[in-house]
């Protein structure tokens, strides 16, 4: 079984890492929403940590789905992961090149959690800082040798458009929607087409970049249990997570982790798939009609 490690790691805790013959991978994990028009496999190759390899989302993934990256199954996360050079005792570090600082970092994150890894951190303040600081980065790739890892899926952690709607009635948890405050409400277009913004009743906003300073770094802990009280979530109650397609979400799936509230599940359709199922009553939007 894969050992325990730290949430999250420092620019300057992984450049001594990367100088002990260890058992680590790093992985660029970047990836961006289509209407931005950025390739992050090409930028990867351009630019990336010394020995890094790429983990791309939407080919770890679910391809029967008509959602984008869903959870693949365990054999075909395994098989991914071990073609990456990741064995079960592995420490996995990831990181994208988001200028936030992280954006979809934290979903690999998730993934390699919710399939029974614990052992992988996300790179505080990501690619943006390291490169700040003036670490090294590279344009040469050595491709992995392919080796075995054993994935078991957490099906706790993952919720489906039906437990959803459930929990409409039921409020067994809490529903915490990462997307911008303008998508939630319906005031600002959602960036998929045919998709209007609005949220799931009773969900609570917490916009994924709210929980990072300016610097791309993740708020400290006690600012993290602030944000929480004051959005009105309760860290001693079930939380699952929601955004677009269950990236960003992911995001205070780490925060709540780092307030020691580790067991968060993830809607992993998000608002693509409620928008596509739910009646009108369950699209709760202030701006109704006014974007497709």
């Amino acid at each position: 079984m894969a050992l325990q490690a730290r949430a999250l790691v420092t620019t300057k805790w992984l450049t001594e890492a990367m100088k002990v013959q260890g058992k680590m991978r790093i992985l660029d994990t970047s990836w961006y929403l289509p209407k931005l028009r950025r390739n992050a496999k090409s930028e990867f190759k351009k630019k990336h940590i010394p020995g890094a390899a790429f983990f791309d989302i939407d080919q770890c993934c679910d391809k029967t789905s008509p959602l984008d990256h869903m959870l693949p199954s365990h054999r075909i996360f395994a098989d991914y992961v071990g073609n990456l050079g990741i064995e079960s005792d592995t420490h996995v570090v990831v990181y994208d090149a988001s200028e936030f600082g992280a954006f979809s970092a934290p979903r690999v994150w998730w993934m390699f959690r919710v399939f029974g890894h614990s052992a992988v951190s996300v790179l505080n303040g990501g690619l943006k800082n390291w490169k700040l600081e003036g670490r090294p980065v590279s344009d040469q790739y050595v491709r992995p040798t392919p080796t075995e890892f054993k994935a078991s899926l957490n099906h706790a952690w993952i919720k489906t458009y039906e437990d959803i709607l459930d929990n409409l009635e039921t409020k067994k948890f809490q529903v915490v929607d990462a997307r911008p405050t303008g998508r939630f409400r319906g005031l600002d277009p959602e960036p998929r087409d045919n998709t209007e913004p609005g949220h799931i009743p009773g969900s609570i906003s917490i916009p994924f970049h709210s929980l990072l300073l300016p610097s791309g770094h993740i708020l400290p802990k006690e600012q993290l249990l602030s944000l929480f009280t004051k959005a009105g979530v309760d860290l001693s109650r079930p939380i699952c997570v929601s955004c677009g397609s269950a990236v960003t979400a992911c995001h205070v799936a780490l925060a709540a982790h780092e307030c020691g509230h580790p067991g968060v599940s993830v809607y992993d359709g998000g608002w693509s798939e409620w928008y596509t199922r739910a009646v009108p009553e369950h699209v709760i939007s202030e701006g109704r009609g006014k974007h497709l």
